[in-house]
């Protein structure tokens, strides 16, 4: 069996004067509190504080990262246990694994990688690589520790120093899950995201069901425009009393529309009749960016919007297994044009905070740093998905940072479904962002003193304040 090293300067710049700044600034950041406030982890974990039955189930199964790798190499998903439209297949979770591990070159030089090697580490306390001749010590060891009480969740919420930990919920999705964790005498903090994508995405194969759901939810007729936006206020109410702060948009672009009241009205009556095409599906997804940007300056809720991803690329897999498969792949995106109708409206008002996303790397400088950099309820996020990686990060902060600065951004958040990988995650960004300080000290365009105080701000401070905890 290979031996299992993380080295201390991983990821830290490779010039001994650069990486010596790095390393003293990171030592100031790399205890500090994880404030995740963009995440798709399952509120059910911290609601029974279940324990967790074995590797595959754990950190297998549910991560598109890993799972979309070994499928473009002719591995089946079944073979690695991923549901089924959220029907778990009859595979052995050994099977699964060892699977997994026979593969494991395919992932030298990603960032599932880097953040699988931390997770079996630091969170498991192994001391050999994962490989086809460790898969069933490996599995082993990870199921001996999952049957402690120091594994289950609400445990190791606690040992990674979460401070706050948001999940995303639909808007006709029940919140009982928030609930019960509220009602507990748990003290760690998890909160909701408003997610509405699936009642206004005309598109969307669940819109129809859902929106009854999301009528049935809020009491308020929404066969009319007025009673549909009157649903969203009282379902962004429920979300906020289960401690949301933010709402999120998953749009396929990021188009928004100012339409009048009665163009509203028409508009909607067309989606609710089945008598729209594709333009007014996008016509009503622009419209109601606008609509929930009016409503946060109302409620106070932070918007996030993460246009781009070309979703369920893969026709087949979405019919055989469902979303989220690692099928979502990247596209061009317009923001200049796209939000101007939003932002004639709301662009000055300070009382908004919308952050922006993107999967399209080449809209950073020319689009994403100016417009951050201008209006005042616009914020960066991180790099993100693809993009959430050494190399993403530092193009982030390379293409963005002499445009929009550093606190035109909102930190870092790690936008994923893996639990154990939170802490990896942060690990990661914080020794990308002390490397991109050290540089800028080394190359004497930021002193010491100010990367030292900005190091703190990159890791937890930015996030705090653009999520308004």
């Amino acid at each position: 069996m290979r031996p299992l090293v993380l080295h201390p300067d991983r990821l830290l710049p490779a010039d001994p004067a650069t990486r010596a700044v790095a390393r003293h600034l990171y030592a100031s950041v790399a205890g500090l509190p994880i404030v995740s406030p963009h995440g798709h982890t399952d509120p059910a974990w911290f609601a029974s504080n279940a324990p967790w039955t074995n590797a595959t189930e754990l950190l297998l199964a549910p991560d598109h990262y890993l799972y979309r790798m070994l499928y473009s190499q002719g591995v089946g998903l079944d073979a690695l246990a991923v549901p089924r439209h959220g029907e778990a297949p009859d595979t052995d979770p050994r099977e699964a694994w060892r699977c997994f591990a026979a593969h494991q070159h395919l992932f030298r030089g990603t960032p599932s990688r880097i953040w699988l090697d931390h997770v079996l580490a630091e969170v498991f306390g192994l001391d050999v690589t994962l490989a086809p001749d460790s898969a069933d010590h490996v599995f082993d060891h990870i199921g001996a520790r999952l049957a402690t009480p120091a594994f289950r969740p609400r445990a190791l919420f606690e040992r990674f120093g979460i401070e706050l930990l948001a999940t995303t919920e639909g808007a006709h999705e029940p919140l009982d899950h928030h609930a019960t964790i509220r009602a507990s005498d748990w003290a760690g903090r998890v909160v909701t995201t408003y997610r509405p994508d699936a009642v206004v995405d005309a598109d969307h194969e669940q819109f129809h069901e859902a929106l009854a759901l999301f009528a049935a939810l809020t009491g308020e007729d929404v066969t009319s425009w007025h009673g549909y936006l009157a649903a969203h206020r009282r379902r962004r109410a429920d979300f906020r009393a289960a401690g949301a702060t933010a709402t999120d948009h998953g749009h396929p672009t990021a188009r928004t529309a100012d339409l009048s009241r009665p163009e509203c009205e028409a508009l909607w009556q067309r989606i609710l009749s089945g008598r729209h095409g594709a333009a007014d599906a996008e016509l009503l997804r622009a419209q109601m960016l606008t609509e929930f940007a009016a409503m946060s300056i109302e409620d106070g809720m932070v918007m996030q919007l993460h246009p781009g991803s070309r979703r369920n690329h893969n026709a087949p897999l979405h019919a055989s297994h469902g979303r989220d498969k690692g099928a979502d792949i990247p596209g061009p995106t317009d923001y200049v044009e796209a939000l101007r109708p939003l932002l004639g409206r709301f662009g000055n008002d300070r009382r908004l905070t919308l952050i922006l996303f993107t999967l399209d790397e080449t809209t950073y400088a020319r689009e994403l740093a100016p417009l951050a950099g201008h209006y005042p309820c616009l914020l960066l996020g991180p790099a993100w998905w693809f993009h959430d990686s050494p190399e993403g990060m530092k193009r982030f902060r390379r293409m963005t940072t002499e445009t929009a600065g550093f606190y035109n951004s909102a930190g870092f958040n790690d936008d994923t479904r893996a639990f154990l990988s939170i802490p990896a995650r942060h690990d990661m960004a914080r020794r990308i962002d002390c490397g991109f300080l050290a540089e800028l000290v080394a190359e004497h365009r930021l002193s010491l003193a100010e990367a030292e105080e900005l190091a703190p701000e990159l890791a937890v401070g930015l996030a705090r304040r653009a999520y308004r905890l």
